[in-house]
């Protein structure tokens, strides 16, 4: 079982890194890039959401960054590969305790985790682009784990349990992330457009809908065919 669990992760994870890969260089890439050149420009104008407020930006003159092209790439398809392996281990191993009767059910794990990383965390915290003010970095990773854990609570709670006091105490769980409210900046400012920071929020959500999706139908698809480390027939 377990080397059933690591062989589908593994494929799973760098199929679904490849394809999010191929989405991000032609669909955000291109958003952040573009943001960058407003970032590293002398700054003349701020696009601000509070009258008179400035956001401060700070750059480490020492810090390592990609050049654009293939370094970018390349660090970009490696971090990707660890996450995608990571959360197709995470699927792979429900899968034991809840196999998928058909592969298209890999389609609704694909869509809880979507719900669970991605959506829920949004809500509070949008993607942002470079040279965009942002609370402080430890709040936000707490709100994160914490609106992260509440909504896979949740949609367990509502989708598995039987009782409907227990799916309504799901429905609560859900909602207590964003009654607290997720860290925010003192001046919500930013250095590029608003129609660029829409088009990247847009892109963002949309790439890792896709990659979601992919990594719920492959890893199903995988654990389904896989038996014993043997394709079944």
């Amino acid at each position: 079982m377990i080397k059933r669990i690591a062989q589908t992760a593994g494929f799973t994870g760098l199929l679904a890194a490849l394809l999010l890969t191929l989405l991000q260089s032609f669909w955000v890439a291109p958003l952040i890039l573009q943001a960058e050149t407003f970032e590293k420009a002398p700054a003349t104008e701020v696009h601000e959401h509070a009258e008179g407020a400035v956001a401060v930006h700070t750059h480490d003159a020492q810090a390592w960054e990609p050049e654009d092209g293939w370094q970018r790439v390349l660090s970009t398809t490696g971090g990707n590969l660890v996450v995608a392996v990571g959360f197709a281990l995470m699927l792979a191993g429900l899968y034991t305790l809840r196999a998928p009767r058909r592969t298209s059910q890999g389609l609704l794990w694909g869509l809880a985790g979507y719900a669970t990383f991605v959506l829920a965390p949004t809500l509070g915290l949008p993607p942002e682009l470079p040279g965009t003010a942002a609370a402080d970095l430890a709040q936000r990773q707490i709100w994160w784990i914490g609106t992260a854990a509440s909504t896979a609570v949740g949609i367990a709670l509502i989708v598995f349990s039987r009782h409907w006091l227990m799916k309504i105490l799901g429905v609560a769980i859900l909602a207590v992330p964003h009654v607290i409210g997720a860290p925010q900046p003192e001046v919500h400012s930013m250095l590029a457009p608003q129609a660029l920071e829409s088009q990247f929020k847009i892109a963002s959500q949309l790439t890792n809908v896709v990659f979601w999706l992919a990594l719920g139908l492959i890893s199903a698809w995988l654990f389904r065919r896989k038996s014993d480390g043997q394709y079944r027939a």
